[in-house]
């Protein structure tokens, strides 16, 4: 898992991919953070994506960098206590002028059951579960 970890951050950016009915919807993320041996993600509750995790909590993210591509697929868990948010935005100041780890907006998910699977062009494909 800190391999993942320390991929998708250094990554800076990685690809949240959920289901809206029968339709995949992509957007960019930046937030990852490990909390009590997890890997948490964020988000708010009042946007879309938000509502499409908890209508269905399987996802994959995918990231890219130097010539290796991570996708880590697994379910998304909501963790609404307030040590969780107050983690994860401790290591995101600057998320801490929209959100709070006392609104009801913040929303902090990790992934259980996650498949990591690192893939090149010039290496056979690694997976890694947690």
């Amino acid at each position: 898992m800190n391999e993942v970890y320390e991929f998708l951050k250094s990554a800076g950016t990685y690809y949240l991919a959920t289901v809206e009915g029968d339709q995949p919807r992509v957007r960019p993320f930046g937030t990852v953070d490990i909390f009590e041996g997890k890997l948490y993600i964020q988000t708010g509750k009042s946007k879309d994506v938000s509502k499409q995790i908890q209508a269905n909590p399987k996802a994959e993210i995918c990231a890219f960098k130097d010539g290796v591509w991570l996708r880590v697929a697994g379910q998304l868990i909501r963790d609404d206590r307030k040590e969780a948010k107050s983690h994860m935005l401790s290591n995101y100041p600057e998320l801490q002028a929209m959100y709070s780890a006392d609104d009801d907006n913040t929303e902090v998910l990790y992934i259980k059951g996650a498949k990591a699977t690192f893939s090149s062009f010039t290496a056979p494909p690694r997976t890694v579960t947690f």
